[in-house]
């Protein structure tokens, strides 16, 4: 339900639509006299812009025709809601007729668009023209030079809040639970840098991880549920001894949130059991698979999956669906099945890159690891063979010598290239052994990327930015940051895409190019990455009653050939700012959150 305070909050921005509202004698007729009303403005604010600043005058026209998009029968249709038919039961005071899942999230969202339409975001309210602007030459460079200084320490102030694991104080905490570990299980130091050891010894129980860390009464209900219900369940135990010993989840929340399930995850996983393929296959890769163990969406690329597991289980993995368990014995398909798609690639000369993933490829013995490798190579036109592995975040160890010279012999600069990609996902998770395993890519002339899942975890401001700019040290091009994905099971991670707009404009364009390299995405089921960079990859079409953002995802293909557009929906805005104040932030820190379309 909503504060009804709201409605003449809404309505007090912008007198005159409530009073075309309100002569309108349908819905319909609503929207026509709106649709006119707002051809007018647009018309006025283009005589008028030379009294308006230029980027006031900007934000203006964008919510403007957000507006104008929003009330269109195109967009009513696609999204199954009028936003149009809403207003105007408010106007009349039909409440009775509203939407049951209206709430205060859609009057932030109508309250934001109305103030931007009326040049009233307050965006710039406190901003004054550049001082440098009015000045010229040395004087000039030194003015401009003080406003980056304090735009550079506005931004270290946030960086100072996230803790690396290179730092020595934490180094030295993750000693101590190493020790601590190491005792619990009867193991040595031996043990601990021999990565069999590790695999042998991954933690499948709440009462093995408790005696390691200490639980909250939730997380050990979860992890109870999963393996009741034989969801996969699995940490290493060096990823554990990245995890602090107190449960407050203070500083190690991103590490946390990574592997032990929250209930609702559990509970999702378990009603759809029957279903996991149909439920949790959000990319839609049973459409996109020519042949067993192939997904291709590219012209020039394809993923290769000879193994189905990994050393240990990420909540929101993309194919949770496939995965039976962690480690899993059935896991590595079938040399035949593994050479017959092998030999499909072979026949696709158009093929130039192989991305060979999982499950985690690398966790594979040394013998199947050069089997795929091998045949991979011998195809003449593969140029690429990526290899997609988390490995050197959650299991360091396996980054062996021989490993390393199995790879390194694929690696033929002229020829083909091999590279990493990698999934570190916060600051928290680099540390000197992580560091150590690019390292070991990078000494053998191989380039290292990184994938990270933009979540919860690590959305609050500059947190993104403590990421890659760790990721640099250590040897780590920042490559590919995906907004979380649709699936049910994992809305507790979701971020909405507005946030990792802002994130892209207000805190990585403050760093080195050098260090943002990385590409703001949004994986779209059967089409492929969506580039968020860009607004004409995508069009917010709605805004439903609960807060959600309809948009309409255009296909890489646009300009290129006849594609499907892909309409989905967004996590609400007011809920994710809800949730950041619940963990401590000032969401005035993110109002221009609204303002990202």
């Amino acid at each position: 339900m909503f504060d009804k305070k709201y409605i003449n909050r809404l309505f007090s921005i912008i007198p005159t639509l409530k009073s075309l509202l309100l002569e309108a004698p349908t819905p319909r007729v609503a929207r026509e006299y709106i649709r006119t009303y707002l051809q007018e403005y647009h018309l006025n604010l283009q005589r008028n812009n030379a009294r308006i600043q230029p980027l006031a005058w900007n934000l203006q026209i964008t919510c403007l025709e957000t507006f104008r998009k929003m009330i269109s029968a195109r967009s009513e249709r696609l999204a199954k809601f009028s936003l149009t038919s809403v207003l105007w039961k408010l106007a009349h005071g039909l409440i009775d007729e509203l939407p049951e899942s209206l709430n205060n999230g859609f009057f932030e969202e109508m309250i934001h668009l109305f103030r931007g339409i009326q040049g009233k975001s307050d965006i710039y309210i406190d901003e004054k023209a550049a001082e440098f602007i009015k000045l010229s030459g040395r004087e000039a460079a030194i003015v401009r030079s003080d406003q980056l200084d304090n735009l550079a320490l506005m931004g270290n102030r946030y960086l100072g809040r996230y803790h690396s694991g290179l730092e020595e104080k934490v180094i030295e905490r993750r000693k101590k639970n190493k020790k601590r570990i190491l005792k619990a299980l009867n193991a040595t130091e031996d043990d601990w840098n021999n990565y069999l050891w590790q695999i042998r010894n991954v933690v499948r129980t709440s009462e093995v991880l408790e005696r390691l860390i200490d639980l909250s009464s939730e997380e050990k209900t979860a992890i109870n549920k999963a393996r009741a219900g034989k969801i996969p369940f699995g940490i290493t135990p060096y990823y554990v001894s990245l995890m602090d010993k107190k449960a407050s989840r203070k500083v190690d929340h991103a590490v946390r949130a990574q592997v032990i399930p929250p209930l609702n995850y559990v509970d999702a996983m378990l009603a759809n059991r029957a279903d996991r393929s149909g439920q949790f296959d959000f990319m839609l890769e049973h459409d996109t698979s020519p042949i067993d163990l192939i997904t291709r969406r590219y012209p020039r690329i394809v993923i290769l999956k000879p193994y189905n597991t990994c050393s240990q289980i990420c909540v929101y993995c993309q194919r949770n669906w496939e995965i039976e368990d962690v480690l899993d014995e059935k896991a590595f398909a079938s040399r035949k099945n593994i050479l017959r798609a092998i030999e499909w690639i072979a026949d696709h000369p158009a093929i130039e890159e192989v991305l060979i993933t999982g499950g985690d490829p690398l966790v594979m013995n040394d013998d199947r690891v050069e089997f795929v490798l091998s045949n991979v190579a011998q195809i003449d036109h593969v140029e690429r063979i990526r290899i997609g592995s988390r490995t050197p975040v959650v299991l360091p160890q396996r980054i062996t010598n021989t490993l390393m010279t199995i790879i390194s012999k694929y690696h033929v600069p002229g020829k083909r290239e091999v590279v990493l990609v990698t999934h570190f996902e916060h600051p928290y998770e680099i540390t000197p052994e992580a560091m150590q395993a690019i390292q070991n890519f990078k000494r053998h002339g191989m380039s290292a990327y990184n994938q990270a899942v933009f979540t919860v975890e690590n959305s609050r401001r500059y947190e993104l930015v403590a990421l890659r700019k760790y990721l640099r040290i250590i040897g780590v091009d920042p490559y590919y940051t995906f907004n979380t994905k649709g699936k049910t099971e994992t809305k507790n991670y979701r971020v909405p895409l507005a946030r990792l707009m802002q994130e892209i404009k207000e805190e990585a364009r403050l760093t080195p190019g050098t260090v943002r390299t990385d590409e703001p995405v949004y994986n779209v089921p059967r089409l492929g990455k969506n580039y968020l960079r860009a607004q004409q990859h995508h069009t917010l079409i709605m805004i439903l009653p609960d807060g959600r953002r309809v948009y309409e995802f255009h296909p890489w293909e646009k300009k290129l050939a006849l594609a499907d557009t892909y309409v989905d929906t967004d996590v609400p805005i007011w809920d994710y700012l809800q949730e950041l104040k619940r963990r401590g932030e000032d969401i005035d820190d993110y109002n221009s959150i609204w303002y990202y379309y």
